[in-house]
């Protein structure tokens, strides 16, 4: 639960926190949001860390934030694109690596009497993969939870590497490119800096929407409308 919160706690007050940790941390800023973003990509348990909304907000710095008393905290956009596009590639390599050698023993490991990866998400991938096929590595770029699942159920269903890294490669270039670039041209602008939180649930949402759209198209094949 403490995880949960922190993670809750980062997630609401991003703005301010990057911010910090922009001051506090220097250029090793880019090595610790190359971390979030590979591991939240790259390990299927951790699905919970703040993909998109570090994007934007990453993006947003890029641009130069000023707080109330002057100072100024700024990341390179150039260095921000190649480190974070390759941590999300990275990242889901990983994740294929790990759900194609150790998956389906993963699958059966517990703690405290609890499955470690829980079978719900690996179900709703599964049924992204029907309803999409390998495009699923690209559009589950922009999916919480299903993002990270993805790679790591096509390592378990033997797509060929060769196919996954194609997809790959695109979906991780596309996703930190839009989210980034949608940070640097609107992160700045005086109503998203006043509903910051607002404007990343948001972002959360749309990503959220596409799930959304297809659960509930898939009831209403259920019942036959």
């Amino acid at each position: 639960m403490e995880i949960l919160n922190y993670l809750l706690d980062f997630i609401l007050n991003l703005d301010n926190n990057l911010f910090e940790l922009i001051l506090d941390y220097g250029i090793w800023i880019y090595a610790i949001l190359f971390l979030i973003i590979f591991i939240e990509t790259g390990l299927v348990v951790m699905p919970f860390l703040p993909g998109d909304s570090l994007l934007f907000a990453a993006g947003a710095f890029c641009a130069g934030v000023q707080n109330d008393i002057g100072q100024t905290a700024e990341l390179n956009l150039g260095t921000i694109l190649i480190l974070l596009t390759l941590a999300a590639i990275v990242g889901d390599a990983l994740n294929y690596y790990i759900g194609k050698n150790i998956g389906l023993k993963l699958l059966n490991w517990k703690f405290k009497d609890k499955q470690i990866v829980n079978p719900k998400y690996i179900e709703k991938t599964n049924k992204f993969y029907e309803n999409h096929g390998p495009k699923t590595i690209i559009i589950a770029r922009f999916v919480p939870i299903v993002r990270t699942f993805a790679p790591f159920v096509a390592g378990i269903g033997k797509m060929t590497y060769r196919k996954f890294i194609r997809y790959n490669m695109i979906g991780g270039i596309v996703w930190v490119f839009i989210l980034v670039f949608l940070g640097y041209f609107f992160g700045n602008l005086d109503f998203v800096k006043k509903n910051f939180e607002t404007v990343i649930f948001g972002i959360i949402g749309l990503s959220l929407l596409p799930m959304i759209i297809e659960i509930i198209r898939n009831k209403y094949i259920e019942v036959g409308i």
